[in-house]
């Protein structure tokens, strides 16, 4: 997002402390959205990300070009994120009007080498910084509770929340996408829960997954 995302049990819950103050912290910094105005494997986490490096890097400069076509089209109107992952973009926030809504994806949608846009973007006014402050603890109560989760691999999904909307984006087979899902929705403050993912089949999977060394 124009944001930008495992141990012993007492280390685990400095983590999962660590991980909600984190998302709390960083609302208006580096993690913070755009403002356009005001698996399990053998028991183990893995922490790799399922994108290429080069995709990592292609979907940072979609960020950046898409907060800065944003910019050019509505100015200091609305409050817009930018989530970029493998090169398909989530666009969450706020729009003054359905023309801003509009045209908002449409310059998003012209950005190279974005595949997709799904437009979230809301026609009201502009969130208030409680309402981001409590969309950024319920991010990292998500992230949290995927890290407890034996079964999950935390790293592989982005979670974005608006407005107690909670977005969860990455590259997933079915099973881990409705067992992210549920996590995610038995996390206080969760109204909905919003899969972005891109479907991987099991064997997709494990071709990603680090191949055990050689003996």
């Amino acid at each position: 997002m124009t944001s930008f995302a495992i141990q012993s049990r007492p280390a685990l819950r400095a983590a999962r402390l660590g991980l909600t103050a984190l998302a709390a912290a960083t609302l208006l910094g580096a993690c913070a959205p755009l403002v356009v105005g005001g698996a399990m494997v053998g028991g183990a986490l893995m922490v790799s990300d399922r994108r290429t490096s080069g995709a990592q890097i292609e979907d940072e400069a979609i960020e950046l070009k898409a907060a800065n076509r944003i910019r050019e089209v509505l100015g200091d109107r609305g409050h817009i994120s930018i989530t970029s992952y493998n090169r398909s973009v989530l666009m969450s926030g706020e729009a003054p009007s359905d023309a801003d809504r509009t045209a908002a994806e449409q310059a998003v949608s012209r950005v190279e080498a974005v595949r997709s846009v799904l437009n979230e973007v809301a026609v009201m006014g502009n969130s208030s910084l409680t309402s981001r402050s409590s969309d950024s603890i319920i991010s990292g109560r998500v992230k949290a509770a995927y890290v407890d989760a034996k079964d999950m691999q935390a790293n592989a999904i982005k979670v974005v929340t608006e407005r107690g909307v909670v977005y969860l984006l990455g590259r997933v087979t079915e099973r881990e996408a409705v067992r992210a899902a549920d996590i995610a929705r038995a996390q206080p403050g969760v109204l909905k829960v919003v899969r972005v993912f891109e479907i991987l089949t099991e064997a997709e999977l494990a071709d990603l997954l680090p191949k055990p060394a050689k003996k």
